[in-house]
């Protein structure tokens, strides 16, 4: 609360305090002798409307529309392409049935298993067995797999094994991180197999050994995508494809990919044929079902997402202010504030507002700036100088504690108005 602001006679009675707890967001006015009183102005509704909310996000909703369709029509021409992808059970364009059949006819039998359990029991001299997708399995169950086969006698024939698996299961190989460029590849090797297929469609990954006694075959560019690796115990050898291509059901009739596909499979009678599947009952970890690259995938979208809140931040622009739609009166909000301080029993900001309004209306009259105005070394002596008694203290009135009750905090409103009023009057 504060006392009136200008000087009053002494024949006047006493005003009564009026608080200040801070800046008033309203107007009060008075209408001029001969003009008609002012009509309220009518709110205005900042909420939007169904028509405006449809209005800002239409574009958001049509984009994400897209993007859902999109993503249906890729999973459902990707899914019809890939379907039984290099199963000897299935005759779609990507299947190789038509290799089963050949080397049935050949006398070798081919089962298909589809766990590593399955693939480990069935390892043995007479055996072949073939992963289709070694890439998929964990690190565990890919040494699981090794440790079976590198001294069972058979024949293991890897299909493009990448980076996450050629080191376990062909030590000493390396993957090269570009696949060759052309598809259709000339053996230009010793090995009866290759010599005898002519060109293949080999084009795929390229690897790499020191390996002496390794055999590299299709090379492009000085690597193959062909490896036959002896194993170093036995009559077993691990044999190395890039492509997948020679096991296709639609690329079986093209150049040597028959021959190549049955001498690598036909060598022993029993063909075990490994579809890495979902039925594995080996337990995996989130981040083993996370593609390779998901940290670098991270870092970009997080780069991406900072960039994009800098430039709307950019976009926003310094505050602006706002006209309210209807005119308050001073005393009402004077009133509301107070009946909230009091609601919340907050007399301590109440008496705070009290002393910083009346400390910043007694500075210029006594020659304070008002940078000053709530420094007690500097306002204090010069408030002194209007005193005739030297010794008053006016250090707990206008920069004491809180009052502890009403009836302290209207004591301490009155004794500030007519310090002000003194001043005013000196």
């Amino acid at each position: 609360m504060t006392g009136s602001t200008g000087p009053t006679s002494s024949a006047e009675p006493p005003q009564p305090p009026a608080p200040t707890p801070g800046p008033i967001t309203g107007t009060d006015t008075a209408p001029q002798p001969g003009t008609p009183p002012r009509q309220a102005t009518a709110p205005t509704s900042t909420s939007a409307t169904p028509r405006q909310l449809w209005t800002r996000t239409r574009g958001i909703a049509l984009a994400l529309v897209v993007l859902l369709a999109a993503a249906i029509a890729i999973a459902a021409v990707r899914s019809g392409a890939q379907h039984g992808r290099l199963d000897p059970r299935t005759t779609d364009p990507y299947g190789s049935r038509a290799v089963a059949e050949l080397l049935a006819d050949q006398g070798v039998s081919t089962r298909v298993v589809t766990t590593v359990e399955e693939a480990r029991t069935a390892a043995g001299p007479d055996t072949t067995l073939l992963v289709a997708n070694p890439d998929v399995l964990t690190e565990r169950q890919q040494s699981r797999l090794h440790s079976a086969t590198k001294d069972s006698g058979g024949r293991t024939v890897l299909i493009t094994p990448g980076a996450p698996s050629i080191d376990t299961l062909a030590p000493g190989v390396t993957a090269d991180g570009s696949p060759s460029v052309d598809s259709t590849l000339s053996p230009g090797c010793s090995l009866p197999a290759a010599r005898r297929a002519g060109d293949a469609d080999m084009g795929g990954i390229r690897y790499d050994t020191l390996a002496p006694d390794a055999a590299a075959c299709y090379l492009s560019d000085g690597l193959p995508s062909l490896l036959q690796l002896p194993t170093p115990r036995g009559k077993g050898d691990t044999v190395v494809l890039g492509a997948p291509d020679i096991l296709y059901n639609d690329r079986l009739d093209q150049h040597g990919n028959a021959s190549l596909a049955l001498q690598l499979l036909g060598s022993r009678p029993h063909l075990v044929w490994y579809l890495p599947s979902l039925s594995d009952d080996e337990p995996r970890g989130f981040f083993d079902l996370i593609p390779s690259g998901w940290r670098w995938a991270t870092l970009q979208l997080t780069l991406a997402a900072v960039l994009a809140a800098l430039w709307r931040a950019r976009r926003l622009g310094p505050l602006v202010l706002e006209r309210l739609p209807v005119a308050i009166r001073a005393s009402e909000t004077v009133e509301g504030r107070a009946r909230l301080y009091r609601k919340a029993n907050a007399r301590d900001r109440a008496a705070n507002a009290l002393r910083t309004a009346t400390r910043s209306r007694l500075a210029p009259l006594v020659g304070v700036s008002p940078a000053q105005a709530h420094a007690p070394e500097t306002l204090l002596p010069a408030l002194s100088t209007r005193f005739p008694s030297p010794d008053r203290d006016l250090l707990p009135l206008l920069f004491g504690t809180p009052p502890g009750n009403d009836a302290a905090l209207i004591a301490l409103a009155d004794q500030l108005d007519a310090l002000e009023r003194e001043v005013r009057h000196s």
